[in-house]
């Protein structure tokens, strides 16, 4: 098997290295991560969940840090003004720049600043960003609409989730910066996944050694798990494909 230093070496980009990732659990990334001692590094708050079950994705971060708004809105004059809330607020205080070309692979991560309840999230804005190329979004936030987000299998990982919306409560301030989300310090590049089990940080500098040990970690699990279907009778399913694995797998 090709060494963790010789992987990282290989897989030159963010994204290549993600592709690394494909078929890891959390669970094998978490494992190879304390094996070269980044004990308890990278977990993201158990709070912070995936909105539906059978989410997953790995990508590379792109970071976003809010902050509570320091004014509430303004009282608005008419029904139009109402539906254009959002519009106004944002003419007003404007938009951070650095979110908007990004490469598709990237997972947005989301600095909550600690705002009260408030949407940053919902099922219009997060679908337009996973459209846009997101393969997932992350926040220590809220994130309402959350029936659609689910019905749109729009993969979003919040905190909480939320009713109000944005103007008078948050602000984005930066973007494509060091932020700290659950708990965690992530980096642009930084490679960024979810499952049912949670949601994990890798370094970047580290991520190519972690897909290395991550992934013998699962063959060696898919293997033990599928002797056991076998002794049970239980029909394969996708979880102990070792075949599709290490395919994938091969040569990178």
């Amino acid at each position: 098997m090709t060494t963790g230093k010789t992987a990282a070496s290989a897989a030159t980009s963010p994204s290549e290295v993600a592709s690394l990732y494909k078929y890891l659990r959390v669970t094998d990334v978490a494992d190879a991560m304390d094996g070269i001692g980044y004990f308890d590094i990278g977990l993201v708050s158990r709070d912070v969940r995936p909105l539906w079950r059978g989410m997953k994705f790995w990508g590379e971060a792109a970071t976003l840090r809010c902050v509570p708004a320091n004014r509430p809105m303004w009282k608005l004059d008419s029904t139009e003004d109402i539906v254009a809330a959002h519009g106004i607020w944002f003419e007003e205080v404007g938009r951070p720049a650095g979110l908007g070309d990004l490469p598709p692979g990237h997972v947005i991560v989301t600095d909550g600043g600690g705002a009260r309840e408030v949407g940053f999230w919902g099922s219009m804005n997060a679908m337009a960003a996973h459209a846009n190329g997101a393969v997932g979004i992350v926040t220590d936030g809220y994130c309402r609409d959350t029936a659609e987000i689910e019905l749109q299998r729009t993969p979003v990982c919040a905190a909480a989730r939320g009713r109000t919306i944005i103007p008078g409560r948050i602000e984005a301030i930066e973007a494509q910066v060091t932020i700290g989300c659950g708990g965690v310090q992530v980096r642009p590049g930084d490679i960024v996944g979810t499952d049912d089990d949670g949601v994990i940080v890798v370094p970047a500098e580290i991520a190519g050694e972690v897909a290395v040990h991550a992934r013998a970690v699962l063959i060696a699990d898919m293997h033990a798990r599928r002797r056991v279907y076998e002794k049970l009778g239980r029909k394969p399913d996708e979880t102990v494909d070792i075949e599709a694995v290490e395919a994938y797998y091969a040569g990178k």
